[in-house]
């Protein structure tokens, strides 16, 4: 068991752990709505999108959680705006708006001389990750999940029938707002951990996952989560004992956990969907 307590006895990784298990449940939960909703790339423009936000925030000695989510809130209009006056389809919007905000974040990160690391930015540190900013994603996680306990029908209807939400008489407006409010507040708490490049992995994967597991949105929310924690908690030691980055370490065991789902989820499984397949053939010629 000394493989398992001794990252303990650093005041870094239990800051980074703890901060790991908030991520891991916040992320798949949210990003449940991105999966249902075939947007999953909007997770990925956001992400990119908070950049000019941090800068600018920096530079004139804002907070950058404000700065971040004007910015990330912001992209998702001008990507809804690109959409409604052309005939532009949703995903040349988000590829216009990712690439335009990441690259003018990054011009203004090195024309503004911030204090930000851009490769900290982009890839993620959580080894340095402080108790404040462990007490930020707290307080953003617990935020996020009681709007979402608390609007859950509501977002529930929204996500399957926007129409039929909109003709019931719910704010589809505010409902949609809130929801792009919370992804941006769920990628600015993650940043800290993977950086913008692999945050969508966080949100998207663990959902996916859960996805082919589960046939329910809130059991898809908590076996995301569990998945989520899971990989996160792996993740770091993964980087702790190999020595790797710890974002990376993360990503890429978040993938293989979709993969184990994608082979062996007992209902969309490949391994498992095609041994059902013979059996199923054989029962069909016994009763014939």
């Amino acid at each position: 068991m000394d493989w398992l307590l001794d990252p303990l006895s650093y005041e870094f990784m239990r800051q980074a752990l703890m901060a790991g298990v908030l991520i891991g449940i916040l992320c798949p939960i949210v990003g449940t709505y991105l999966i249902v909703q075939r947007m999953a790339m909007l997770g990925d423009v956001i992400s990119h999108a908070i950049l000019p936000g941090l800068a600018i925030a920096n530079f004139l000695n804002l907070p950058l959680l404000t700065g971040a989510f004007i910015s990330g809130i912001f992209s998702t209009f001008v990507t809804t705006w690109i959409r409604m006056q052309s005939k532009v389809k949703v995903d040349t919007a988000m590829a216009i708006t990712f690439s335009s905000f990441f690259a003018l974040g990054v011009a203004l990160l090195t024309s503004l001389r911030t204090r930000l690391d851009l490769q900290h930015l982009l890839f993620g540190d959580i080894l340095s990750i402080t108790p404040a900013e462990v007490r930020e994603i707290a307080l953003i996680t617990i935020g996020v999940l009681l709007a979402v306990k608390v609007f859950f029908k509501e977002l529930l209807f929204f996500t399957f029938d926007r129409l039929g939400a909109e003709a019931v008489g719910l704010p589809v407006n505010a409902i949609n707002f809130g929801l792009m409010a919370a992804i941006t507040l769920t990628i600015i708490a993650s940043i800290k951990m993977v950086g913008v490049i692999l945050v969508v992995a966080l949100m998207v994967s663990p959902a996916a996952a859960a996805y082919l597991l589960t046939n329910e949105l809130h059991w898809m929310m908590a076996a995301g989560s569990g998945v989520g924690v899971l990989s996160c908690m792996i993740g770091m030691y993964i980087s702790y004992y190999f020595n790797t980055p710890s974002g990376p370490a993360i990503a890429l065991t978040l993938f293989a956990s979709f993969l184990l789902a994608l082979l062996f989820s007992p209902s969309q499984g490949i391994l498992t969907r095609n041994g059902k397949a013979p059996a199923e053939k054989a029962r069909g010629k016994s009763k014939a």
